[in-house]
């Protein structure tokens, strides 16, 4: 046995966290999706009856209970996509040769899915879905 103390340059919280916040906002932006998508299904209407009010979200009697958490999720991620996924690849960068190849792997991965959800959220279809989500 050694002696010798395995110490990591990195901080292991700090990195779980950020892996948490964006996974945790990537997944509520899937989540109003497959709701939009759903409920329009469920209803047999068309995205344009969406938007009338008569599907409101928060209406949905299962989905009550998780409406607020999901909506700050959803806005959180709007707000701070960006800024998680630069320092997400800001510290495999820089400590990348210290942390485990799956936690690097990880931090590469929810930046990509952040910055795609971020371009996505900019697409036509998808602001309607934000605009039904928001009303």
């Amino acid at each position: 046995m050694s002696s010798v103390a395995q110490v990591s340059s990195y901080s292991r919280p700090m990195v779980r966290a950020l892996l948490v916040a964006q996974f945790a906002t990537i997944g509520a932006f899937l989540a109003v999706v497959l709701l939009y998508v759903g409920r329009m299904a469920t209803a047999g209407v068309g995205p344009a009856e969406m938007l009338t009010g008569a599907y409101d979200p928060k209406d949905m009697a299962v989905f009550g209970v998780f409406h607020i958490v999901v909506a700050l999720l959803y806005l959180a991620g709007a707000v701070l996509g960006l800024p998680l996924a630069i320092v997400a690849v800001a510290l495999a960068a820089r400590e990348g040769a210290d942390m485990p190849r799956a936690t690097r792997t990880l931090l590469l991965v929810s930046a990509a899915g952040s910055v795609l959800v971020l371009v996505a959220r900019l697409t036509p279809p998808l602001l309607d879905i934000h605009r039904w989500w928001m009303d």
